[in-house]
């Protein structure tokens, strides 16, 4: 009987946290800009320094790979943008508690995480622009990311992540682990989130 693949045992070790942040985020429901403006700040915040730890943790080879790929520029951006759009005092900035393992398979367990998020963005982005008018540019940048090249980056991310990770079963423990060590990150930087 052949093993799941690797992204099946991540969605599965992490699908209770997914939804918590899901619930917990609430995006597909109204909310007011500075609603909005918290969670694009709880993103740039997460983002920035789990960019630069994974960044310097990955091997030499696949720096530039990742440095494709950061998205906490986005985060920026939005931010600028609805600071100029509707001032508000700016989101906490407090130092998050999740620190990168160095192995590959934490790596790319914690980068799936990220991954899947950029993915979800392409489904978040067209309700943005419906009930906040808000759109690439101007206040949406982060979940629009790289746009139509989401999809293929994705693919790309998992045929990466089914190789770095490997079949072996503790590697395999070790990227769910930080998974959910990354989802419980952000859970723990939205749970104040007023609604």
């Amino acid at each position: 009987m052949t093993p799941p693949s690797v992204l099946a045992e991540l969605r599965a070790a992490t699908q209770p946290q997914h939804e918590r942040i899901e619930r917990l985020l609430a995006l597909d429901a109204p909310m007011p800009l500075n609603r909005y403006a918290a969670i694009i700040g709880g993103f740039h915040t997460f983002l920035h320094r789990w960019e630069q730890d994974v960044q310097s943790a990955l091997p030499v080879r696949l720096r530039p790979w990742f440095g494709l790929r950061r998205r906490a520029r986005f985060a920026a951006d939005d931010l600028a943008w609805l600071q100029a759009a509707a001032p508000a005092p700016p989101p906490a900035t407090a130092e998050e508690a999740w620190h990168p393992d160095i192995t590959l398979p934490a790596l790319f367990g914690s980068m799936y995480v990220v991954e899947g998020s950029a993915l979800g963005g392409q489904v978040i982005t067209p309700w943005l622009r419906r009930e906040l008018g808000l759109a690439p540019g101007a206040g949406a940048s982060y979940f629009h990311g790289f746009g139509e090249r989401t999809g293929a980056m994705w693919r790309e991310f998992r045929e990466l992540a089914q190789a770095e990770i490997g079949a072996g079963t503790s590697e395999r423990y070790t990227a769910c682990a930080a998974a959910q060590a990354t989802f419980g990150a952000l859970l723990h930087r939205f749970e104040g989130l007023s609604s």
